[in-house]
């Protein structure tokens, strides 16, 4: 699907405030409440937007330590192998296949240490990881929700 300039600004204020209105939007970007809902309507039927999430602070549910993992794989491991045992381990955030050394990484939050090393011996029980390699967060720098140019 082709979406133009009016596309990405729409999603660009969606990705900013899920529950902005058709008419807020519409004043940004100089369309009507109806097109601007007809717009959405079709990048959602589209799959362009695929859904509208509330994004939790992770302070605010105490889950304050996160880390980066890298899994080293053994023999033949798909994707979709790595990707069906991380989806069950409810500290990972993220998952991701990834060029160099590692065969995926993996982002992970806990509430403390203790909760992360727990995660992380659950994280290297699944049969096909071999080694891992953590990387633990200090801080934030750059955070962004979103895809392309803001609003």
């Amino acid at each position: 699907m082709q979406i133009d300039a009016v596309d990405q600004r729409i999603i660009a204020l969606l990705v900013a405030d899920a529950r902005a209105s058709y008419a807020d939007i519409g004043t940004r970007v100089s369309l009507s409440a109806p097109a601007v809902k007809r717009r959405v309507d079709r990048m959602r039927a589209t799959g362009v937007i695929r859904g509208f999430t509330a994004v939790v602070d992770p302070a605010a549910v105490g889950w304050t330590t996160e880390a980066f993992v890298e899994l080293f794989c053994a023999g033949r491991t798909t994707p979709a192998q790595i990707g069906v045992a991380v989806r069950r381990h409810p500290e990972v955030v993220g998952a991701y296949t990834v060029s160099g050394e590692a065969d995926a990484l993996v982002h992970l939050r806990a509430a403390d240490i203790a909760h992360l090393e727990d995660a992380l011996e659950r994280l290297r029980a699944e049969s096909f990881v071999t080694s891992t390699r953590s990387t633990i967060v200090l801080s934030r720098l750059v955070e962004s929700p979103g895809v392309g140019p803001s609003a």
